[in-house]
């Protein structure tokens, strides 16, 4: 087994939070963007990470969010990082998380080599980032499309910051990703879904334990 620090995001259920502490997840994820089908309202959020016990990482996903939003989320939830999911410039992330006082990801779409020097521009600003799959042309949700991106793009890479993988991940292909990229955390989404929107309990356990080589569980 690995130490893989796993983050399952798009909880909508006070139950999938349970599932999802149960599973052995070291992140715990909330959206908050009305498009998405894991979209929370803020009391239903605030009741949901209020539920987390102290040492799981709990954290906002944003998509372009102003400040006036982001201080309402930070101001009724109980959290502990961002996730800016949108096309938040450089400057943008080091305004929001000098704002916050919270840790901040960023999201960075992939995928070809053209999207790498990306990376980099982030790594400056930003406390941890997101190595996602970029959307297709007029997709309406940034993330959580169930997309894979090209591991190989980025299996020599050298890291400045924390980062974690996301994209396409679930329980069939996570050790393989883990393996081509070096990545000791990963996010998944749909891929723990029986609908989306819908976190399945069983599925989370079972990428949770691919993702840290556990064949016995």
């Amino acid at each position: 087994m690995t130490d893989t620090r796993v983050k399952i995001c798009g909880l909508t259920e006070t139950a999938d939070v349970a599932a999802a502490l149960l599973a052995g997840a070291s992140y715990v994820g909330f959206v908050f963007f009305p498009k998405s089908p894991r979209h929370l309202e803020l009391d239903a959020a605030a009741f949901m990470a209020g539920s987390v016990p102290e040492g799981i990482t709990r954290v906002a996903l944003t998509v372009d969010a102003d400040d006036v939003t982001l201080d309402r989320i930070v101001g009724e939830v109980p959290l502990d990082m961002l996730q800016l999911h949108g096309s938040e410039t450089p400057e943008r992330v080091a305004a929001i998380r000098a704002r916050h006082g919270l840790p901040v990801m960023k999201a960075v779409g992939v995928a070809d080599a053209g999207d790498l020097p990306a990376l980099d521009r982030y790594a400056d600003v930003a406390n941890q980032i997101l190595v996602d799959a970029k959307p297709p042309k007029g997709a309406e949700l940034p993330g959580g499309n169930g997309l894979a991106f090209d591991w190989r793009l980025i299996a020599e890479r050298d890291w400045s910051q924390p980062w974690m993988l996301a994209g396409g991940l679930h329980a069939g292909n996570v050790a393989e990703a883990i393996r081509l990229t070096g990545a000791t955390q990963v996010d998944v989404s749909s891929g723990v879904e029986s609908a989306p929107g819908m976190k399945d309990g069983e599925r989370m356990r079972d990428f949770v334990a691919a993702a840290r080589g556990d064949v016995t569980a």
